[in-house]
């Protein structure tokens, strides 16, 4: 089982202290509160920025089960002007003991003109009963900017229960280089937000637009841009 990793007390060397209102936490305070090794994945990240204002970020921890093993990992994405840094961080577990583990991390910059699409799925609890005022169950982000397709196939039928024909296969194909569930029952309505917010953030980028607009009194606009984009039209952490 691999070993709770302790979460450090802040250190005045830290880079990272981006303050966004418009987020329920800085990014330095997302990754302490996330407590998967944050002064390393912070470091790592910083050094990914290459010097970068960080406008909008989404911190990601999942936890795994197989069997008697215990999982987690970390996914880190940060829109600078003209950038999407992406960083993973995975531990495994060399001896039985715990005693000796290692941190396999990984960083993509892609430009956000390469970004062809950004998704963002949504869902609802009993939506027979909306109200405005009710909040997203979950969200799921997906991000496409390599081409790669995912495709899914499942048994075709006609709709008629009773029917034992064979009617082969069908399926749907989706461009998708990362995706992110979040969950307010994992991870909490915080986070459902800071995933809109990202989401509103980085399409506004992408895309040239104006900063997304405020839809909370704890949500605000990210800083103003230096970067001029045109529209555009695109690894992928699956659940």
């Amino acid at each position: 089982m691999t070993s709770q990793p302790p979460t450090p007390q802040p250190h005045a060397g830290h880079h990272l202290v981006h303050n966004h209102k418009s987020q329920g936490q800085s990014l330095d305070q997302a990754l302490e509160r996330a407590g998967f090794y944050p002064r390393l994945v912070g470091d790592v990240v910083d050094d990914a920025l290459d010097g970068r204002d960080c406008l909008a970020h989404l911190v990601h921890l999942e936890t795994h089960f197989d069997r008697a093993e215990v999982r987690r990992h970390i996914t880190v994405l940060v829109l600078t002007d003209d950038m999407l840094v992406i960083t993973h961080v995975d531990d495994q577990q060399l001896d039985e003991a715990g005693q000796q583990i290692v941190a396999q991390i990984s960083t993509e910059s892609v430009p956000v003109a390469q970004i062809r699409s950004v998704v963002l799925s949504y869902m609802y609890a009993q939506p027979q009963n909306y109200k405005p005022t009710d909040p997203v169950r979950e969200v799921t982000l997906s991000i496409a900017w390599s081409g790669g397709q995912r495709i899914d196939i499942g048994p075709a039928s006609c709709g008629d229960p009773q029917c034992e024909a064979d009617h082969g296969y069908t399926g749907t194909i989706a461009q998708e280089d990362i995706v992110l569930r979040i969950s307010s029952e994992a991870d909490g309505l915080q986070a459902v937000q800071d995933a809109k917010y990202f989401a509103r953030a980085l399409r506004a980028v992408n895309t040239g637009a104006s900063a997304p607009a405020r839809h909370a009194p704890a949500m605000s606009a990210p800083r103003p841009r230096t970067g001029v984009f045109g529209n555009r039209l695109s690894r992928g952490h699956q659940r």
